[in-house]
């Protein structure tokens, strides 16, 4: 017999179960039940926060072994965010292959799908982590029992409390209310008692409670340790919590952090676009601010297994998303390569590099400074400051006219022109909504997006795609559900 996670993955329990169960294995990178009964060691403490991290990233198989229908094989932000918006989809060819994925697409799926499954257990899965880290940091005894610093217990803890705050995110997102769970499970009938949803506005709230948690016990500087560069840092946490205020359309709150964040110093636009996602300029560049360290043949498994899905087929753009850009806007070939059937942005290369190769160091990013910028710029239209939200927009733009081609030549003149001056705040809205789509492609936010504005319906629609009221939160996981015993709700018209 061997432990193996019930449906409730989100009060982290284990029961037994048959040997037989081939899909089901422990996550990659779980401290043992052993590891949290016992006195921690330093090990133990450091353990549980660098495992919390693994959630966030492409790796194949942390959650199942090829557990395809249940969306375990990966995590499913692009099948979710990119897949199911007018961005892209499921491969380059028509064919029958994980079906379940064609469901979301074309807005068929029911909530045994394994879309919404795999985004609800990753994201409890990294919760889970990071509560048992949390509660081992705030023992005041822990420095005296592991001999941990009080800079490093600082540290860990700031990182985990942005780490539990993403999660929550994530799920808040995608799903509205959910459990809020914050302290570690240890019976069934706490896990029973916290199987219900927690009413959004509670979930935001704890989001922020969080990320000020965060900020007061990170170091002030642009990369929080220099031998392990992928921490969360300060930036990354004033980052989060402008775009918690951008979704909440608090539009103050985001112009103020943003403002902090500029203020700081430690983050620009890189000269080149595509410096954000190539292999050679990882945590060198000057604007991605927050990113999963994918690496290759290391134990646990910590590549970019989306390239090896890139090899097999999938992840296409749609046509209309080719045609959202202007003509001889140099990131369209930076995010596709339409003829050799490959996605760039997921590679970290441009000539097939790491394409079928699911030990990729490519890392997943997350924030950076040009999404960053374009929330301010957002806030400043809202806020009626319509002449420097277009300045924002063309700093943005003219990023992109001057980084070179592919092929390493100068775009041509009169590519992408400044926005001109305007006091419509729909027109400069449109032009936020155009240059978000062309400057994110491929990264996890076109569907977020279509839905915080209130036009995923009528975008959607336009697309072809079969998009309901229902569809602008996804479906409680039936599993879920179930397993609860009817304690967790599910969403309207599901």
């Amino acid at each position: 017999m061997k432990y193996t996670k019930i449906a409730t993955i989100l009060i982290g329990l284990a029961v037994f179960t048959s040997c037989t169960d081939e899909l089901t294995i422990d996550p990659v990178g779980l401290v043992t039940e052993e590891q949290i009964n016992d006195t921690p060691t330093l090990n133990t403490v450091e353990k549980s926060v660098s495992s919390s991290y693994l959630l966030f990233s492409n790796t194949l198989n942390i959650m199942g072994a090829w557990d395809w229908t249940g969306g375990l094989v990966s995590n499913n932000d692009i099948i979710l965010q990119d897949i199911a918006s007018d961005d892209g989809q499921k491969g380059w060819n028509s064919n029958s292959d994980q079906p379940w994925m064609d469901e979301v697409d074309n807005y068929t799926f029911t909530s045994s799908n394994g879309g919404a499954n795999g985004v609800w257990k990753y994201n409890y899965e990294g919760i889970k982590r990071t509560n048992s880290a949390i509660n081992f940091l705030v023992n005041p005894e822990i420095e005296a029992i592991t001999g941990i610093t009080t800079a490093r217990k600082k540290q860990l803890l700031g990182e985990a409390y942005f780490l539990r705050s993403f999660y929550y995110f994530a799920l808040v997102t995608n799903f509205g209310d959910v459990s809020l769970i914050l302290t570690p499970v240890k019976t069934f009938q706490e896990a029973f008692d916290q199987a219900v949803r927690a009413p959004k506005a509670e979930v935001w709230n704890q989001i922020n409670k969080d990320l000020a948690l965060a900020k007061e016990l990170l170091p002030n500087q642009k990369i929080t340790s220099d031998t392990e560069k992928w921490r969360v840092s300060k930036g990354a946490v004033i980052a989060l919590q402008a775009k918690a205020a951008l979704y909440n359309e608090k539009w103050t709150e985001v112009i103020t952090y943003v403002n902090e964040l500029e203020s700081l110093g430690f983050y620009s636009l890189n000269a080149n676009y595509f410096d954000n996602f190539s292999t050679e300029k990882e945590f060198t560049d000057s604007e991605v601010i927050f990113a999963f360290d994918h690496q290759s043949n290391v134990v646990p498994p910590r590549g970019n297994g989306y390239c090896a899905l890139v090899g097999w087929g999938f992840f296409a753009p749609t046509t209309d998303f080719l045609n959202s850009f202007e003509p001889n806007d140099p990131r369209k070939a930076y995010t596709v390569n339409v003829a050799d059937q490959r996605v760039n942005k997921i590679l970290g290369t441009t000539n097939g590099n790491n394409k079928g190769n699911d030990q990729s160091p490519s890392n997943k990013v997350f924030i950076r400074m040009a999404d960053v910028l374009l929330w301010k710029a957002e806030a400043l239209n809202e806020t009626g400051d319509y002449a420097t939200a277009i300045t924002y927009i063309n700093k943005i733009r003219t990023r992109a006219r001057t980084t070179p081609t592919v092929d390493g030549t100068p775009v041509p003149a009169g590519t992408l022109a400044d926005r001109p001056a305007s006091t419509d705040k729909t027109t400069i809205k449109n032009w936020l909504i155009s240059e978000r789509r062309v400057e994110l492609g491929f990264e996890n936010q076109r569907m977020a997006d279509l839905k915080r504005w209130g036009i995923a319906k009528q975008v959607m629609t336009a697309s072809g795609k079969n998009f309901q009221d229902k569809h602008m939160l996804y479906p409680i996981p039936q599993s879920e559900i179930d397993a609860s015993a009817g304690t967790l709700t599910q969403n309207p018209g599901y």
